[in-house]
């Protein structure tokens, strides 16, 4: 990056940077950070190779399905999120509507605008740099840079992951669309399941909570559902419909018992209450008792001096 800065030391908290007033003192220059920066390389390179390697497949499938080389090149270049592009060719070579597909193709994508918002805190880069760093945020870079315990870490692995995956997969789209003659049927290769799955496998350690799993499962039911009876695409985006769906559930089932315990609490309350007055009223009836002895033993003390001064 162009700028270089140190940061406080990290909580220990992925993805959150401890901050303090603007001019601050900060730790030395020469400490280093919690994780080295060969280890942040490591780790992006290893996912920006494993990923950009599929982008062979999405030239093949592409071309596969009638578009052109440089419509395939365009596409990686200027559009740069995989599953977004494999939306938009297959549901173009299922016979799917243009519009519908492009439709699909930008939803899924919209989801890289919502990285985004928590990215911009995390990295905090020069405003110079951010519409070219904005064409990198995806799910592999937003995966790598999350996770990072420093903001230096996270602007290394951001920036490794995103400049390595968009070359080996504009490189890799270009040969895949060149040597997709060669290959012949490329639905026999089953290429086009590849990227979905190298996607499958860096979402689903995220997953972490049973929402989030039920979630997930419901959208792939409704897919895999509405996939036989509705265009290509379309499937994709009604099973968005699953985090509604779940979140409506949830506030249902917590609805019931939020009441009962509601109702136990004014029973509490009521109790309580009723002790209380109990209590009060008791304390009044000793008062009073206590009232009408000490009147009787006055009349009777009274009485006694009467007597005595006959």
């Amino acid at each position: 990056m162009a700028e270089q800065t140190t940061f406080p030391e990290s909580t220990g908290t992925p993805g959150a940077f401890p901050t303090g007033p603007p001019g601050g003192p900060g730790p030395a220059a020469e400490e280093r950070p919690d994780k080295p920066d060969a280890a942040v390389v490591r780790d992006a390179l290893g996912v920006g190779v494993a990923v950009g390697l599929s982008g062979f497949a999405f030239g093949v499938t592409s071309a596969g399905s009638g578009l052109s080389l440089l419509q395939t090149c365009v596409l990686s270049l200027f559009v740069f999120t995989g599953a977004s592009q494999f939306a938009l060719v297959g549901a173009l070579a299922a016979g799917g509507n243009p519009y519908t597909a492009a439709a699909g193709a930008f939803f899924l994508g919209i989801r890289n605008a919502f990285y985004g918002l928590r990215l911009s805190q995390l990295l905090d880069l020069p405003r110079a740099v951010r519409p070219f760093a904005a064409h990198w945020v995806i799910d592999e870079s937003t995966a790598v840079t999350l996770p990072q315990p420093t903001r230096r870490a996270a602007r290394i692995g951001f920036t490794v992951t995103g400049l390595t995956l968009y070359v080996l997969w504009n490189l890799t789209t270009l040969v895949g669309a060149l040597g997709a003659e060669a290959l012949g049927d490329t639905d026999a290769w089953g290429l086009d399941a590849a990227s979905p799955a190298v996607f499958l496998a860096l979402l689903a350690p995220m997953l972490t909570s049973t929402v989030e799993r039920v979630t997930a499962a419901l959208a792939v039911v409704l897919a895999l559902t509405l996939l036989p009876v509705l265009p290509a695409g379309v499937p994709v985006l009604l099973s968005a419909l699953a985090a509604p769906v779940v979140l409506f559930l949830m506030g249902r089932a917590k609805g019931p018992s939020a009441g009962a315990g509601g109702d136990q609490g004014r029973g509490d309350s009521g109790g309580h209450g009723n002790r209380e007055s109990h209590g009060a009223d008791e304390d009044r009836g000793n008062r009073e008792d206590y009232g009408t002895d000490e009147d009787r033993g006055n009349v009777a003390e009274r009485k006694k001096r009467g007597e005595r001064s006959v």
